[in-house]
């Protein structure tokens, strides 16, 4: 069986002591703006500031979790009805970084050709873009894992692509619970994963976990 390991360590340590050295002071958003939809890796924006990829199963809570880094309720469209982003949506931060918002995946609803457009569409973007330093995988705290979400963690890492696990919705339960949850949940990824891809834990309600996300943003920024 292939073992995984995490491809960024050494980004990850970087955020450590980029963390230790700038004594807490935090990463403020102070504009964040909407830049375009894109049906194609190939009309994203043409200069080189660094994305930062969120992806998850369509009711994770996606778009909530945007605008909640952001402080921004109008930034990233939400809705009731899950499976509604179709394109690869840019968000500039502090005229600096992106935020990218892409399709969630799992929708069993869309139509097998809809599907189809859309795994070729995320693949595409997350295998060719240049400019995509980190993946954020959005996982529901609340459930055990799932296959559809394994599967695809599975393969950023056969594909060597850096990515964080964002667990969502952690105050639909206590504390504690959420913090086992999500313990349990990484814990199963030992059966084939060497090095556990690192993680938060995160409420867009309570915005638990912003301050945490953002770090890791701005350590990464400041070492690339």
């Amino acid at each position: 069986m292939q073992r995984y390991v995490q491809v960024y360590s050494t980004l990850s340590l970087s955020y450590s002591l980029c963390c230790i050295l700038s004594n807490n002071v935090r990463l403020l958003i102070k504009k964040s703006e909407f830049v375009i939809s894109a049906p194609l890796v190939s009309k994203c924006p043409k200069d080189d500031k660094p994305e930062y990829a969120f992806i998850g199963r369509s009711n994770v809570g996606k778009s909530s979790l945007i605008n909640m880094l952001c402080n921004n309720k109008k930034l990233a469209k939400t809705s009731s009805t899950p499976g509604k982003t179709l394109l690869i949506n840019h968000f500039i931060i502090n005229n600096e970084w992106y935020i990218v918002d892409l399709p969630g995946y799992g929708f069993a609803k869309h139509s097998k050709s809809v599907k189809q457009r859309l795994e070729k569409m995320i693949s595409s973007y997350i295998l060719q873009r240049e400019q995509l330093i980190n993946v954020f995988v959005l996982i529901d705290v609340r459930h055990e894992q799932q296959k559809i979400d394994r599967e695809f963690i599975d393969w950023l890492g056969e594909s060597n692509v850096p990515f964080t696990i964002v667990f969502t919705k952690s105050d639909k339960l206590g504390p504690g619970k959420a913090r086992q949850n999500a313990q349990d949940w990484m814990d199963k990824l030992k059966d084939r994963w060497e090095t556990l891809p690192p993680y938060f834990i995160t409420s867009s309600e309570k915005k638990i976990g912003r301050d945490e996300v953002l770090d890791y943003i701005d350590g990464i920024n400041k070492n690339l």
